[in-house]
């Protein structure tokens, strides 16, 4: 093993090393003065990215025995992914402090769940994705049981955990069915194995991918693996959900990619059915239930169940505009949810969760710079022009028709109908209703700028959205 491995894994070495500083760092930190440890975590982050930018490869290097792979998608999605991490660390504080819980232990938790994420993202081998992906889901379990004295969270914590496990054992058991039949672990010999021998596409193998398939689905939160998500977004304290909700989805994006396109690609007609269904159930199933709730943290969870389906169905495509397509759309909804969730943080304040559609009421009255902004991001995940949403929801659809599938297009421009219905019906209730809440929004100034940037970027990308998606079929072509 040469130097060159350990030089394209040096972000993640890195981060790790900076994880174990902030981790000896905040044993000397009171607590009031957790903001250093705030501080200590940003600055692993930046550190983070400047290893990753040091680092780039101008193509695909495979190294650890073929375990782990640096690639333009893995430099996308993993500066993306800190970006984001970083986003709701900068929301999360003033909520956190003004309600008891700004511990160290989230940014930790933050951080391992972040490791967890790059480790998905450069798997190149399916222990790999699975070392990286039980990373992850242990550091989120955790966090959604951060407040001890929340019972709500607790049972949201436990019934995460639970599904989790069976999923994390469904996955893993298609794991080993995989490597029963094909011989490897690793997704390029796994894809030289079945191609030169194609009687090893049957039933043994099929069966293995079904499982695979309930593990991605679970990661996802697509119907029908998709129970916990909105007891979750709901159940969490809303920095918590902001994180699952934000960072998580490329890693889950990552899983798919490398799982069904880099490993399975050639296996395309068999899995192809069955992600089509799973992301049809998640588009109707999220978009309907979406409108009855009355809680918007809960809201947005079906709404993300929705979203999710049109990821699928990019993915379903099996082409390299669909794959774009998925990487755009996957990158576009996290910029418009994480901003939405920080907007549920900026209206809550000390022992009070504005995690109701109620709460918004007035908001234009109240703050109509914020109110505004919120309107960006709904619009946004709508998919209304000229916000990068539409543009998202555009390129599915495009990837769909391309491949000939015009009557699952019709049904995406419909439920896509059917979701701006409970995004818009948040714009009414900030124009057109009367405050029931009048207390004056409490937020540092840096989580305002940022708040604001994410708003106008919504809007931004969409007046130029040109440049983001030739990166994404850079990255994927």
């Amino acid at each position: 093993m040469d130097i060159t491995s350990f030089v394209a894994a040096a972000p993640e070495m890195t981060l790790l090393g900076a994880i174990c500083v902030v981790l000896l760092a905040d044993l000397f930190v009171d607590d009031d003065k957790r903001f250093i440890t705030f501080g200590l975590a940003l600055a692993s982050l930046a550190v983070t990215l400047w290893a990753l930018a040091a680092t780039a490869p101008e193509g695909r290097i495979v190294i650890f025995d073929g375990s782990y792979v640096s690639d333009p998608l893995s430099q996308v999605l993993k500066i993306a992914a800190t970006g984001f991490v970083a986003l709701s660390f900068i929301y999360s504080r003033d909520f956190l402090a003004a309600n008891g819980l700004h511990k160290g232990e989230f940014y930790l938790l933050g951080l391992f769940g972040l490791l967890g994420m790059l480790i998905m993202i450069s798997s190149n081998s399916l222990l790999t994705m699975y070392l990286g992906l039980e990373t992850l889901a242990l550091a989120q379990y955790a966090l959604v049981a951060i407040d001890r004295n929340n019972v709500t969270s607790a049972e949201s914590a436990m019934k995460y955990f639970i599904l989790g496990a069976i999923a994390s054992g469904g996955l893993l058991y298609g794991i080993s069915w995989v490597y029963g039949v094909t011989g490897s672990l690793e997704f390029d010999e796994i894809t030289a194995a079945i191609t030169a021998d194609p009687s090893l596409n049957s039933l043994p193998l099929w069966f293995g991918l079904a499982f695979l398939i309930v593990g991605i689905g679970f990661k996802f939160g697509a119907v029908p693996f998709h129970m916990w998500l909105p007891d979750v977004y709901q159940g969490a304290r809303s920095p918590v959900t902001l994180y699952i909700a934000s960072a998580p989805k490329l890693a889950a994006l990552a899983l798919t990619l490398r799982i069904l396109v880099d490993g399975l690609g050639v296996l395309h007609d068999t899995w192809a059915d069955m992600v089509m269904v799973i992301a049809v159930l998640s588009i109707l199933i999220g978009n309907i239930i979406a409108i009855v709730q009355t809680n918007i943290k809960r809201m947005l969870g079906y709404s993300t169940i929705g979203h999710v389906g049109f990821i699928l169905l990019a993915v379903f495509c099996g082409t390299a505009e669909g794959y774009a397509a998925a990487l755009f759309y996957t990158l576009t909804y996290v910029v418009a949810a994480a901003g939405a969730f920080g907007m549920v943080i900026l209206l809550s304040r000390r022992g009070y969760e504005a995690e109701n559609l109620a709460d918004f009421k007035g908001l234009n009255a109240r703050s109509p710079w914020f109110a505004m902004i919120m309107m960006f991001l709904m619009l946004s995940l709508a998919g209304i022009p000229p916000f990068i949403g539409f543009f998202g929801k555009l390129n599915a659809i495009s990837a769909v028709l391309d491949v000939g599938y015009t009557e699952l297009a019709v049904l995406m421009v419909i439920v896509s109908v059917i979701g701006a219905y409970y995004y818009l019906r948040v714009i009414w209730y900030m124009y057109f209703e009367d405050a029931e809440d009048k207390a004056v929004l409490q937020s540092s100034a840096d989580a305002r700028v940022v708040m604001s940037l994410n708003g106008i970027a919504v809007l931004a990308l969409g007046i130029a959205p040109g440049w983001l998606w030739a990166l994404c079929q850079q990255v994927l072509g």
